[in-house]
């Protein structure tokens, strides 16, 4: 395939792709819309409150860190269309519920809470089965440019999200976002319903039980996974936190309205979509020296972030940050999932899901505390300090010949017949 537009696209000319993209990119953009006003009404409700915002991170996160595991063993277990199905559906659910308290005047920080808890345990089972659904659709041969194309779609609704998010808050409030994220639930659960199932590629179905420990011991054979695994560790624990840091930037140091805000978050979630349409050009797993590399480039860009003089420096800041997050994060699944067993994919994902976002509950404390005491921009040079810290360790540990440089796939296994190295 050549590396034009074709290439770029190559995906989307399997009929399911299309099918959950469109979806996807319904429903991701309710989702972002969501996280504006929701995270814009707890500042409301609570004067501000760096604490009250972190908490409610906290909550939204911590069922990934205690049930994502399970959520990947459902996924290696049972049929990831109907499970999405239904994940979908209950999110939408209590989507409208909330949205609907908050049409009345009755929703209290206690109600967003509870929603942010119920959200959080849905995507423990969601985002792992989500993420080995896209190699059931296409295939491991345009698994790597599926990849980077969900996390584009995934961005393009980010940039757009926000905005309008934006726009809505400041006209009609937070109550009509949330209902319309409630609906846009429903965009993910007809695409799944129109697939062909007999298009899908499955993998062969184990005929023992399916057990979590078995997928963890397949990641404890594979030094390479662990080492990958351990600085999306780092970096998803102390670096991911901006759900958190960017309304805190927004309102306490640039003192902005509810658009600004958007336009920061758009910012963002613009580098990133650029880096996503850069990681499609990928065809083969991954080196561990460009997981660290792009690790690094995070590092750095967030501590200048941090330091942003102004709020149009913080745009551009923003923007070279998101993009680097997103090649570094792109570059980490593609070396973890086209490293692992198909029969183990759904729990090897759960545990890099369950590394890269359920450890942000205990980032989110840590950095919404740093930022109480010492102001929003601490949180952003904290995660920039580390996640630098962690990927110079990595880059060491490959120079001395370390376990980052190990072969890219058990013999005989999937990691060598699609583990060609790139840069």
């Amino acid at each position: 395939m050549s590396g034009g537009p074709a290439g770029t696209f190559r995906s989307l000319s399997v009929r399911n792709f299309r099918l959950f993209a469109a979806g996807q990119v319904v429903s991701v953009a309710g989702t972002w819309m969501m996280v504006v006003a929701q995270d814009w009404l707890v500042l409301e409700r609570t004067d501000d409150s760096a604490s009250a915002l972190g908490t409610v991170t906290a909550l939204q996160f911590t069922p990934m860190l205690l049930l994502t595991l399970y959520g990947g063993r459902l996924a290696d277990r049972y049929d990831k269309r109907t499970l999405l199905t239904v994940c979908n559906l209950v999110s939408a659910v209590a989507a409208l519920l909330l949205a609907l308290l908050v049409l009345v005047d009755a929703a209290t920080v206690a109600h967003i809470c509870v929603f942010a808890l119920c959200l959080g345990t849905v995507s423990a089972v969601e985002v792992p089965t989500r993420m080995s659904f896209v190699s059931e659709l296409v295939g491991a041969d345009l698994l790597p440019n599926a990849s980077a194309l969900s996390a584009a779609y995934f961005n393009v609704a980010r940039v757009v999200g926000p905005v309008v998010a934006g726009l809505l808050i400041a006209a009609f409030g937070t109550g009509p976002v949330m209902a319309l994220n409630a609906l846009s639930y429903l965009a993910t659960v007809a695409a799944l319903r129109l697939m062909r199932p007999a298009e899908l590629h499955r993998a062969p179905r184990e005929d023992t039980r399916v057990r979590v420990v078995d997928g963890l011991g397949h990641v404890r054979s594979r030094p390479d996974l662990v080492l990958a695994m351990a600085l999306v560790a780092a970096v998803g624990m102390f670096g991911m936190n901006f759900q958190l840091t960017l309304p805190l930037l927004a309102r306490t140091v640039f003192h902005t309205d509810a658009l600004a805000f958007g336009l920061l978050t758009t910012a963002f979630a613009a580098g990133s979509l650029l880096a996503a349409f850069a990681s499609t050009a990928r065809r083969g797993r991954p080196s561990g020296r460009t997981v660290a590399l792009a690790a690094l480039a995070f590092g750095v860009l967030e501590t200048a972030a941090g330091w942003a003089p102004g709020y149009r420096a913080a745009l551009v800041l923003l923007t070279a940050t998101g993009f680097a997050l997103i090649y570094f994060a792109q570059a980490a699944n593609h070396r973890i999932q086209l490293g692992s067993d198909p029969r183990y994919r759904g729990r090897v994902l759960a545990l890099y899901a369950l590394i890269l976002q359920g450890s942000t509950p205990l980032g989110a404390l840590l950095v919404g505390w740093l930022s109480a005491q010492f102001g929003a921009r601490s949180g952003l040079y904290v995660g920039g300090i580390v996640s630098t810290t962690a990927a110079v360790a990595a880059l060491f540990a490959d120079r001395s010949g370390g376990r980052l440089a190990t072969p890219d796939g058990p013999p005989g296994g999937p990691g060598t017949e699609v583990g060609r190295r790139v840069r």
